[in-house]
C-alpha cells in the first residue's frame, strides 16, 4: 500500500498540468486495486455473523488485552452460547459478564435506556405479566427527566444500572477521577429520585471498553455487563418487523443468556409479551442479574 502511494505521488510530481487527468485515473486504478485486495482479504478471514469477526474461545482472552474494542459476538451453533470478544472466565477477573456458563435455561433481561419515547410502560406491563425481573441501564438524563418512571421500575422489582451520565466512549477516559465522575453523577440522580443507593451494575456505552476501564469499574465496586444476545432495535426510523425480531431472538437464545434490548424500540414494546411467552414455551425462565453477581 505504501509503495502504491509513493508511485501516485510521483505521477503528480512528474507530469505536467495537461497530464493530470491521466495521473488521476492511474491513482484511482491503483487505489481500486488495493481496496479490492483488502476486501478480498477481509472476506476470506472473517465470518459474517452479525458483522462481528468470528473468533474462538481460545483466542478470546488475547483479544481482551487489546487497547480498546467494541463488544462483539460470533454465533456458531443454534441454541449455544456465542463466542464473545473475551471468555466468561477471562471477564470474571474484572467482575464482568456477558453470559452465564450454565446448562440451566435461565435468561437475564436487560434494557439500555438512553431516553424515553413512550415505549417503556408497555415493556414494564409485559415484564409484570410474566413476573420477569430486568435491569434498565440508564443514562443520566433518563433518570432526571422521568423520575416517576424510575420509581415505577424500582417499585415493580427491577434494577436500575449505570449507563454513565453522558454516554461517552469510556475507553477514551484514562484517569480514575473522570471515570468516577461519569458514574457518580448517575448515582446521585438515582438517590435523589428514589432515596436509595444505586446498585453498582455498569454497562459501557456502545459496548466500547478496554482493560483499564474494566479495572477502574471493578476498583469502584462495579460489576460490568455486556450481553450474549441483541439485535438492531435502536434505530428509530428503521424499526424491525415483529418477524425479523423473532427470527433473531428465538433462534439465538441460549441457556444463561444476558439479553440486551432497548427501551426506545416500538417493536420491543409490541412483541415483548409474545416474546416472553415463546421463550417460556421453549422452557426458559427469567432471573435477576443478582444471581450472577451473588449480591
Amino acid at each position: 500500500m505504501r509503495s502504491s502511494r509513493n508511485f501516485i505521488c510521483s505521477i503528480f510530481t512528474r507530469y505536467s498540468r495537461g497530464c493530470r487527468i491521466t495521473a488521476i485515473l492511474a491513482a484511482a486504478f491503483l487505489l481500486g486495486s488495493c481496496t479490492g485486495s483488502l476486501v478480498t482479504w477481509i472476506s476470506q478471514n472473517f465470518q459474517k455473523t452479525s458483522s462481528v469477526p468470528s473468533i474462538s474461545e481460545s483466542t478470546a482472552a488475547s483479544i481482551l488485552s487489546a487497547s480498546s474494542d467494541s463488544w462483539g459476538l460470533s454465533f456458531q451453533e443454534k441454541g449455544k452460547r456465542p463466542v464473545g470478544n473475551a471468555s466468561v472466565e477471562e471477564l470474571k477477573k474484572y467482575n464482568a459478564y456477558f453470559a452465564q456458563d450454565t446448562s440451566e435455561k435461565v435468561l437475564y433481561l436487560t434494557f439500555d435506556a438512553g431516553f424515553e419515547n413512550g415505549n417503556t410502560p408497555a415493556i414494564l406491563d409485559a415484564l409484570k405479566k410474566h413476573n420477569a425481573p430486568a435491569t434498565f441501564f440508564a443514562v443520566g438524563n433518563f433518570i432526571s427527566d422521568h423520575p416517576d418512571l424510575i420509581k415505577r421500575i424500582v417499585s415493580e422489582g427491577h434494577t436500575i444500572g449505570n449507563h454513565t451520565m453522558t454516554h461517552p466512549d469510556m475507553s477514551q477516559i484514562s484517569d480514575i477521577s473522570s471515570f468516577q465522575k461519569e458514574m457518580q453523577q448517575v448515582e446521585e440522580l438515582y438517590k435523589n429520585v428514589t432515596g436509595k443507593e444505586m446498585k453498582k451494575y455498569y454497562r459501557p456505552p456502545q459496548g466500547i471498553y478496554n482493560i483499564q476501564n474494566l479495572s477502574m469499574a471493578k476498583n469502584l465496586g462495579y460489576s460490568t455487563f455486556f450481553w450474549s444476545l441483541a439485535y438492531v432495535d435502536w434505530i428509530q426510523d428503521h424499526q424491525p418487523s415483529s418477524q425479523e425480531a423473532f427470527d433473531k431472538l428465538l433462534t439465538r437464545i441460549h441457556p444463561g443468556a444476558i439479553v440486551l434490548l432497548h427501551n426506545t424500540s416500538s417493536t420491543n414494546a409490541a412483541i415483548l409479551d409474545e416474546l416472553l411467552t415463546k421463550w417460556e414455551e421453549m422452557g426458559y425462565h427469567f432471573s435477576s442479574l443478582d444471581k450472577l453477581t451473588g449480591i
